[in-house]
C-alpha cells in the first residue's frame, strides 16, 4: 500500500530556521505530525485487516464447497446402498461411482481451505512493526 506524503509543519518549518520557532508552535508541531502519523497507522491497520478478511473469506468458500460435496457424498452413498440392496449390481454400482468421485471433490476442497485458513494471520503484521517502530522512536528520538 502506498503511503500519501503530506507536509507536516515540522517539515514546513525545517526550511526557516527551527530555533526561532516558540515553544508553543514546536509542540502545535508535535502534536500536528503525531496526529498525521496516528491517521497513517490506522489506515495502514484498515487495509491490513481487509486483506486477512479478503483470504478468510475464500478459505470459508472452499469449506462450503467441502460441506456441499460431503452433503452429496451421504445423498449417493445412501443411493448406492438402497439401489444395491434392490439390485444387486448395476445401478447401485453406478451410484457408488458417483459418491466416491464427489468424496475425492469434498476432500481436495477441504484440504485447501484448510491450508488457506492456517494462512490468515489474525494480527496485522505491518502495523504492529511500525508501531513498535515508532514507539522506539518516540522514546529515542535523536537515533
Amino acid at each position: 500500500m502506498a503511503t500519501v506524503h503530506q507536509e507536516s509543519p515540522t517539515e514546513h518549518r525545517r526550511a526557516g530556521r527551527p530555533e526561532d520557532a516558540s515553544v508553543g508552535e514546536l509542540l502545535s508541531a508535535v502534536a500536528t505530525d503525531a496526529q498525521l502519523l496516528f491517521r497513517q497507522e490506522v489506515q495502514l491497520a484498515k487495509a491490513e485487516i481487509r486483506q486477512e478478511a479478503r483470504s478468510a473469506g475464500t478459505a470459508a468458500g472452499m469449506f462450503g464447497g467441502a460441506g456441499f460435496g460431503g452433503c452429496m457424498v451421504a445423498l449417493f452413498l445412501s443411493l448406492a446402498l438402497l439401489f444395491g440392496l434392490a439390485n444387486v449390481m448395476d445401478a447401485g454400482w453406478a451410484a457408488l461411482i458417483v459418491a466416491v468421485l464427489w468424496a475425492v471433490i469434498a476432500a481436495v476442497l477441504f484440504a485447501m481451505g484448510r491450508s488457506r485458513m492456517r494462512s490468515v494471520s489474525p494480527k496485522p503484521q505491518q502495523t504492529m512493526e511500525s508501531l513498535k517502530e515508532d514507539a522506539q522512536w518516540a522514546r529515542h528520538p535523536t537515533k
